[in-house]
């Protein structure tokens, strides 16, 4: 584990990219737009923030079209 990680009193088998996976993540399923999610990732593509990085329900499009289309 990083020095960082062990001054925050997280466990061992906490891994650094355990936390960016979870920051990412959490970041997507509040709506934040996936290219403000991607860049300080350093992912060279969006598809792979997008497809790394999806919670059961975040796929609302069927419900996007329904309440466009009325």
């Amino acid at each position: 584990m990083c020095v960082q990680g062990k001054r925050a009193s997280l466990p061992e088998t906490v891994r650094l990219y355990d936390l960016r996976h979870t920051c990412a993540t959490l970041l997507l399923a509040s709506n934040v737009h996936p290219k403000y999610v991607q860049e300080p990732l350093g992912h060279a593509s969006i598809a792979l923030t997008l497809y790394s990085h999806v919670l059961p329900g975040m796929d609302g499009a069927a419900s996007a079209m329904d309440e466009a289309l009325g």
